[in-house]
């Protein structure tokens, strides 16, 4: 774990850090939202939040440029068996990291909007998103590995975090609005 403290923990700081105002924002935003009638004010707020703040620690630390070339990696389970030929502490950061990063985007996700409050749908957002941070690598030439096996690892990481929340949005009508 040094080593993720070693490459990572400016980011680990800064989060820790922005925490309070992610929280302070959150209550502000459903405060802002209750003056208006909007319905659920502190679930959307909450949502909302809790997805960008959630979510934009991950993106940082993939779209941070490296000293390395770039590669891509087009088949599946390639680069994660690849990985696990590394220490169990690297395997276990990066696979844990990869399972992470839309984790909070898919519990945040159905309790927000309606359309989104199947597990189907929740794959469908995380796995568009991964796609896109995947090119965005490749394309900015940041120095990184572009894998479908991410691709497979952030969706397989927001749906079980969506599938957790369940009880939160289970049963009740998420709000439609995109009202920020």
């Amino acid at each position: 774990m040094r080593q993720v403290w070693v490459l990572w923990g400016g980011v680990i700081v800064t989060m820790a850090l922005a925490l309070p105002a992610a929280v302070a924002g959150a209550c502000l935003l459903a405060r802002r939202r209750a003056s208006r009638g909007r319905p659920l004010p502190v679930r959307t707020a909450v949502a909302d939040v809790g997805a960008v703040a959630g979510t934009a620690p991950w993106l940082w630390m993939i779209l941070t440029l490296r000293p390395a070339p770039n590669v891509v990696d087009l088949v599946p389970f390639d680069d994660l068996a690849r990985l696990f030929q590394h220490s169990a502490e690297t395997a276990f950061t990066q696979a844990g990291g990869s399972l992470l990063v839309f984790a909070a985007l898919g519990a945040a996700l159905p309790a927000r909007w309606a359309r989104l409050a199947r597990l189907t749908r929740v794959a469908g957002v995380a796995a568009g998103a991964s796609l896109t941070v995947e090119l965005l690598q490749y394309d900015l030439r940041l120095g990184r590995v572009s894998s479908v096996d991410d691709v497979l690892l952030n969706t397989a990481g927001a749906v079980p975090a969506a599938a957790a929340t369940r009880r939160r949005w289970a049963g009740r009508a998420p709000v439609e609005t995109s009202e920020r």
